[in-house]
């Protein structure tokens, strides 16, 4: 039976390769028809020449892949080789073509993920776009990246950022404080991302001059925000009432992302997720995108993911 030997920079390497499990090139073998032997810095296929070639090409993917800096676990691999499978190769060898690097004032951001480059570049290529998932799969720390590299490179005149309060059911007088002190809990995340990735001083600059603004989603009725960045935070404790009035203060060369987690509403019962309804309602519109993350592409302490699916268990039964 024909073979191919792939040699790779270090053993290390290799084992990152198919996430260090073995169970993993057993699910490679099965998906792709292949039969696999690895050891130190090789790994063998053996297969006819036909799935020989695809395996050759998965893991020639994998290996660009770790090289322009992401992680790949266990969800990734399966995917990748059931895509592979699939004869998909070539549109996932064009993500890797240009690798993509966002650039702010204090760093660049590179994707961490398959599924976090998919949805940056889909932040590039849409006017709007929705990240739907759980926490820690880098929905708001990639928008906000992006949206600071769009204003710094002057590909957008200002950045709105933007989260409803709904724990404080956005009757923000009844607060104790002046205006900042009252919103402040609910766009802290907002502000962390944003000072990850900006110099203090420039941060405060771009603030006073009115082209960074973050505030709750109740400001933005009757606007227009044309020439902007908007990102919308925790969409899912949005009503559809909101949703439909944040989505239509669109306006020229502006755009949009939206992010939430459907398993966590805040609202009372009674109310629709405007986040739900919007998935329904906005599917297969052109020039709208709808991303959805998983809990294995978590990217925080590997413990979180446990948690997530431990839940999503609960709920399931």
């Amino acid at each position: 039976m024909p073979s191919k030997t792939l040699h790779f920079p270090s053993p290390r390497h290799l084992s990152q390769l198919y996430a260090g499990r073995q169970e993993n090139l057993a699910h490679a073998e099965q998906a792709l028809s292949v039969k696999l032997v690895t050891r130190e810095d090789w790994l063998k296929i053996e297969a006819p020449a036909g799935p020989l070639e695809v395996a050759e090409e998965f893991f020639g993917f994998l290996h660009t892949a770790r090289v322009q800096g992401m992680h790949i676990r266990t969800p990734d691999f399966a995917r990748l080789a059931d895509s592979f499978a699939r004869g998909e190769g070539g549109r996932l060898r064009a993500l890797l073509d240009e690798p993509l690097v966002v650039e702010t004032s204090r760093r660049s951001v590179v994707p961490k993920t398959i599924a976090q480059k998919l949805y940056l570049k889909s932040i590039l290529k849409h006017p709007i776009v929705f990240g739907i998932g759980p926490a820690g799969t880098g929905k708001t720390y990639l928008a906000v990246a992006a949206a600071v590299s769009a204003l710094l490179k002057g590909e957008v005149k200002r950045i709105v950022l933007t989260r409803p309060a709904v724990e404080a059911g956005e009757a923000l007088g009844f607060l104790p404080g002046d205006l900042r002190e009252k919103i402040l809990p609910y766009l802290r995340p907002l502000y962390d991302a944003l000072q990850d990735m900006m110099e203090p001083e420039e941060l405060t600059s771009l603030g006073e001059k009115g082209l960074i603004e973050i505030a709750p989603l109740a400001y933005m009725r009757g606007r227009t925000l044309a020439h902007a960045f908007v990102v919308l935070d925790e969409a899912q404790n949005t009503t559809p009432e909101q949703m439909m009035m944040f989505l239509t203060r669109l306006g020229e060369d502006s755009r949009m992302v939206i992010n939430g987690d459907v398993t966590q509403i805040d609202l009372p019962r009674s109310k629709q997720s405007g986040l739900m309804e919007a998935r329904e309602v906005l599917e297969g519109i052109p020039g709208v995108d709808f991303h959805l993350f998983t809990s294995a592409d978590v990217v925080r302490h590997p413990l979180v993911q446990r948690i997530i699916d431990a839940y999503e268990r609960k709920r399931g039964a």
